[in-house]
């Protein structure tokens, strides 16, 4: 992946080859230092369908690095920014740890609360890397190639190559929020009866007469 001149760097995750096989969330805990109850990337597992057709559904989240973000907006002191790239940053230097920004982020959470450091933390894209012309540790390591990173100014780039062929929106395509993150397939998958609890990292999180009881409201 060339160096990033100013273009807007994005991820498309394509739902059909996603494996749920956590990779991308090792890799990142071990590139960023993540805590072990803490995610920047996390998959979000369960049966989908009704029988006999039926599927495991593999949703992976992180920062969708809105183009126009509502945390950035409500941070007080302006720790939330956005760089040339359009990657959606915090500035420890400026971060109080108010959590305005986690309450502010239409998406649950993607941003948590470092209790060691007392500053807020999230996906920045490993923008260590990519600012240098590599890619995210999560992409770098799926065995799938679920993940696609790059350019979204770039129409030459993989990811613009693939978004040109495809459909694609955003994690909660309901919000119609402008984001850099992308994936195929999601408004199939949500579609799908849920037949199972919901489990993030092996733990079911969200039981199936939870998610039945919601739905029907």
């Amino acid at each position: 992946m060339p160096e990033s001149s100013n273009g807007r760097l994005g991820m498309l995750v394509d739902l059909s080859a996603c494996i749920g096989c956590n990779a991308c969330v090792v890799a990142c805990k071990q590139e960023n230092d993540v805590p072990v109850t803490k995610f920047n990337t996390w998959i979000e597992s369960w049966d989908a369908g009704t029988y006999p057709d039926v599927l495991r559904a593999n949703l992976p989240k992180l920062c969708n690095h809105c183009a126009d973000p509502l945390c950035e907006k409500a941070c007080p002191t302006g720790a939330t920014y956005v760089t040339d790239e359009g990657v959606v940053l915090i500035d420890d230097e400026k971060c109080t740890g108010c959590k305005t920004c986690i309450e502010a982020c239409p998406y649950a959470s993607v941003r948590w609360y470092d209790e060691d450091t007392k500053l807020v933390r999230k996906c920045t894209y490993c923008y260590h890397r990519t600012s240098q012309g590599m890619l995210p540790m999560c992409t770098t390591v799926c065995p799938t190639h679920a993940r696609v990173f790059g350019d979204l100014n770039d129409p030459e780039s993989d990811i613009s190559k693939r978004l040109a062929e495809i459909e694609a929106e955003g994690v909660d395509p309901a919000l119609q929020v402008d984001t850099s993150t992308k994936y195929v397939g999601v408004s199939e998958m949500l579609a799908l009866p849920v037949a199972s609890g919901i489990c993030h990292g092996g733990n079911v999180v969200v039981l199936l007469e939870d998610v039945t009881r919601e739905n029907s409201v």
